[in-house]
């Protein structure tokens, strides 16, 4: 069977085709029993919008590209939910791409949005090479989300207040009778802001000499292995702030395996406060950075470049909050 065309609805409804394109396309200068026949001959015959025939109509394809640094990452379920909520409620639609898989085969990973002619490119997350999006964003408009970089004219960023974050855990764990702190560190300009966040916050408290950051890649094997580190030392730290969840929850790991119980022995914070920190047996303490927000502001940005808004480019920060769980203790000694 052939697939219904816009002139059977317009058949079925009694009405002509450039009607029929008037209510698909959601115009207000339509007569509500004329849009509810067109509507009703819709349902009745199955019919969809040729979405190829009216991206050449429309010089627009309604599709809105979102670029991940790692989909493994459950920070992101949140953001996109943010994210997409707002997209549909105007009609537009997400294509999704991991910028590590092209990173494994070398390819361009904002090459197959700009193929596919999408309207728009949402990056989430922090890319090895951002500088590499100045190209993209002369071409179709641009927003960074959950990042700090790059800063492009044009580009607006909506991120987390990540300096504010991290001041927030820290203090919470000196507020515990914390002393000897330590922070699993990240990379790019978030990690940058959470450990310089981090070492200022201690120093204001005069324990900058109990202060250790070590680096890591910010994976569940990278907080693993620092953590291991820092749990050898002669003076092991009693606290350790990792620089997201999934650090952390490497870090309880190695907590586990050295015969150390969390809270009474070591206190983890992370930093995201995905669904797995929320994990009963898990239960995390970690800053919630306003994802879902994050995702909203971004759509929002995205939307007002559209409309021919948006200037020479912003940063716009959420502020984040602390949601204590099971995971933080006063020490058992300073």
């Amino acid at each position: 069977m052939r697939a219904p065309t816009i002139r059977d609805v317009a058949d079925r409804a009694g009405v002509s085709k450039s009607l029929v394109s008037l209510v698909l396309r959601g115009s207000d200068q339509v007569r509500p029993e004329k849009r509810e026949a067109v509507l009703r001959a819709v349902r009745e015959l199955g019919y969809r919008p040729n979405a190829a025939a009216r991206s050449l109509s429309e010089q627009r394809t309604r599709t809105v590209g979102v670029l991940l640094n790692d989909l493994r990452n459950p920070w992101f379920v949140d953001m996109l939910d943010g994210l997409n909520s707002l997209l549909h409620d105007n009609g537009l639609h997400m294509l999704l791409a991991d910028a590590r898989l092209n990173r494994r085969t070398g390819q361009d990973p904002t090459g197959p949005f700009l193929d596919l002619g999408v309207d728009g490119l949402i990056v989430v997350g922090t890319l090895p090479d951002p500088a590499a999006l100045g190209t993209v964003a002369e071409r179709l408009p641009v927003v960074v989300a959950g990042a700090r970089e790059p800063r492009l004219p044009g580009v607006d960023v909506v991120a987390n207040d990540d300096e504010r974050g991290a001041r927030l855990v820290t203090e919470h764990l000196i507020g515990l009778g914390h002393r000897r702190i330590a922070h699993i560190a990240g990379y790019g300009a978030v990690g940058e802001l959470r450990r310089r966040s981090f070492e200022a916050t201690m120093r204001e408290h005069g324990l900058a000499a109990e202060a250790v950051v070590e680096p890591s890649d910010m994976t569940e094997e990278g907080g693993y292995r620092t953590t291991v580190r820092l749990l050898s030392r002669a003076d092991r730290p009693t606290a350790v702030f990792a620089v997201n969840d999934i650090a952390a929850i490497g870090a309880l790991s190695a907590a586990d395996e050295s015969g150390l119980r969390v809270p009474r022995d070591l206190s983890v914070v992370g930093y995201d406060n995905t669904s797995i920190a929320r994990l009963r047996h898990v239960w995390l303490t970690s800053v919630d950075n306003a994802s879902h927000e994050v995702g909203r502001r971004a759509a929002r940005c995205l939307l007002e470049r559209f409309e021919g808004g948006g200037g020479a480019g912003e940063v716009r920060l959420a502020a984040p909050t602390l949601e204590i769980r099971g995971s933080t203790a006063p020490p058992l000694t300073g």
